[in-house]
């Protein structure tokens, strides 16, 4: 007997649990937002209704609270300069039948960073091709971080992106780095980085960035001839062309000449048939191009011509 009595007390509670459970998952509350993104100082209101009958609803809030009232079916949580990071509110109904029930506003206070800042790690100048650079991206005083992407760019093309887990929600400084391997194509090359807050369809849209001043690379290189060798037949208008791209600018030599020239270009009509090599050399190394100047062939001595012309007048007499 003792054992049903306790049976039936064990029950009673159970269902007082359940029952206060139910009530609390559907609380008669609507919250209009039912999530709120705000910018550090900025203002915000949010609405609270029922359509049940209460003995007082209201405003639980570190900052803006709402004192509970009893004959009004509609109440706003309003604050016109937030300045707290972790702030917590929520909104109350006191129903009839004596129980309290609540709805939680969930509250994002963001703020856009003061700089973006580029810059090289342990290194200043040019680069030189093949060689590793670090590049250095800093974020200052933004916040709530778990919402930030810092994002690497060269020219308009993505390079990589971070994103963050930490749960802070006041303003920290951030640092990503970023490990490149420039090449001759990278020389006047420009690299950015870029914070952007993505705080979810009830924030600001398009999402807030900050960009920083873009890094601007030169990048050393040696010369590189894209053929090594070239034949060249003699004409006024045929060049030898040894002009070569390269950082820092290169200096030209010839060998198989009789006179030191300097110049990258030289005309074919003004040399003898034969093999030219042009080394093009800066302070990274150095690059040789060979020439080979062939004739158009034999060229009539004036005793030829004069012979041709005088056959050529013999025959038209005979005719």
């Amino acid at each position: 007997m003792l054992q049903l009595l306790f049976g039936f007390v064990f029950l009673a509670a159970v269902s007082q649990l359940v029952s206060l459970t139910g009530a609390q998952s559907e609380c008669p509350l609507q919250l209009d937002p039912q999530r709120v993104v705000v910018r550090y100082g900025g203002s915000v209101a949010v609405n609270c209704n029922t359509s049940v009958l209460h003995k007082g609803m209201g405003w639980e809030a570190s900052e803006g609270r709402v004192s509970m009232t009893k004959n009004q079916s509609l109440i706003t949580w309003r604050v016109s300069n937030l300045r707290e990071w972790d702030i917590t509110t929520h909104c109350f109904i006191n129903s009839n039948n004596s129980t309290q029930c609540q709805v939680d506003l969930p509250v994002t206070v963001y703020k856009t960073p003061d700089s973006v800042f580029i810059s090289t790690v342990y290194h200043r100048g040019p680069m030189t091709e093949g060689q590793q650079y670090e590049l250095q991206c800093d974020v200052h005083n933004v916040a709530p971080v778990q919402y930030l992407t810092v994002k690497w760019y060269k020219g308009q093309t993505l390079l990589n992106q971070t994103n963050f887990d930490d749960t802070i929600k006041t303003p920290v400084n951030k640092t990503v780095t970023l490990l490149i391997r420039p090449d001759r194509a990278d020389d006047g090359a420009e690299y950015w980085c870029e914070a952007e807050l993505d705080l979810g369809a009830e924030g600001p849209q398009p999402h807030p960035t900050n960009s920083a001043k873009p890094l601007n690379v030169e990048v050393y290189y040696k010369p590189k001839h894209s053929n090594s060798t070239e034949t060249i037949i003699q004409d006024d208008k045929v060049m030898l062309d040894c002009t070569v791209k390269a950082n820092p600018a290169p200096t030209y030599t010839w060998d198989h000449l009789k006179e030191k020239i300097s110049s990258s270009v030289l005309k074919s009509s003004e040399l003898s048939p034969g093999k030219y090599t042009c080394t093009a050399t800066n302070t990274l190394g150095r690059d040789s191009k060979v020439f080979i100047v062939k004739s158009t062939g034999i060229r009539p001595t004036f005793w030829t011509v004069l012979t041709v012309f005088q056959l050529s007048i013999a025959l038209i007499i005979v005719i």
